[in-house]
């Protein structure tokens, strides 16, 4: 029979390890609503965001396909910028003063800048057996709430996500240092094992997650139809477009 502080500090491990990784699995899960933003300004336009209030919010236009900027209202054109909001973990629409201003909060954190072709990524196919996605197309994310990282696939709902193996991801960047450069929460590596020959790219993380925008939009019936596969084509090309070689 074990001694009284032996057991007591078992017990005590056991709920610190219990209560870290119900922590963790909620900021994982929270990881999803990042995409909302996203999936909406990709589709139709949105309503006013937290500062609609604001007497510069008088600048915005309302209307189908309209967007607006999350912070203060006002309109945005298509090409506008995003901010991550680290604390309710999302992507946020910015106008340029917006993202002048808030970019320098802890709060928040532009996204990322830079677009890069991996050409020559090495990914045997058993390394990616083990990251156990169900489908040929993700992201994958360093996330420094969640203190791991997590691949997100695209589906009907949005993004869905998976905690990686250590294992597997240490081996991902042993065969690739380029992987090690990740920024982390800003920036990811899509992958689309679904082409032939695969296509591997670090983009920005709104960029990361305008891929499952396109394809909740462009589902339909239960396969997903011909537009899915129009919708991740016409995807990659403008990401190409986008990037450099690394």
């Amino acid at each position: 029979m074990e001694d009284p502080p032996t057991h007591g500090r078992r017990q005590r491990t056991v709920l610190a390890d219990a209560v870290a990784a119900r922590s963790r699995a909620g900021v994982v899960a929270g990881l999803r609503g990042l995409g909302t933003a996203q999936s909406r300004a990709d589709g139709a336009g949105h309503g006013p965001g937290p500062g609609a209030g604001r007497p510069d919010a008088s600048d915005a236009v309302t209307g189908p396909g309209v967007e607006l900027c999350d912070l203060c209202g006002v309109t945005v054109g298509p090409g506008h910028r995003h901010l991550l909001n680290l604390v309710q973990r999302r992507i946020e629409c910015a106008c340029e003063s917006c993202w002048a201003l808030r970019s320098g909060d802890a709060e928040y954190r532009p996204t990322g800048s830079r677009t890069l072709w991996l050409a020559d990524l090495d990914v045997p196919d058993e390394l990616w057996a083990s990251f156990q996605i169900p489908i040929g197309l993700a992201f994958f994310m360093e996330s420094t709430t969640a203190g791991c990282v997590v691949a997100m696939y695209p589906s009907p709902a949005g993004a869905t996500e998976s905690e990686l193996h250590f294992a597997s991801w240490s081996r991902m960047v042993e065969l690739n240092p380029v992987l090690a450069e990740l920024e982390p929460d800003i920036e990811g590596l899509i992958v689309n094992r679904v082409a032939e020959p695969p296509v591997y790219a670090i983009a920005p993380i709104d960029r990361c997650y305008a891929l499952t925008g396109a394809i909740k939009a462009s589902w339909e019936g239960i396969s997903g139809g011909a537009s899915v596969v129009d919708a991740i084509a016409d995807f990659f090309a403008m990401l190409r477009a986008e990037a450099r070689a690394a």
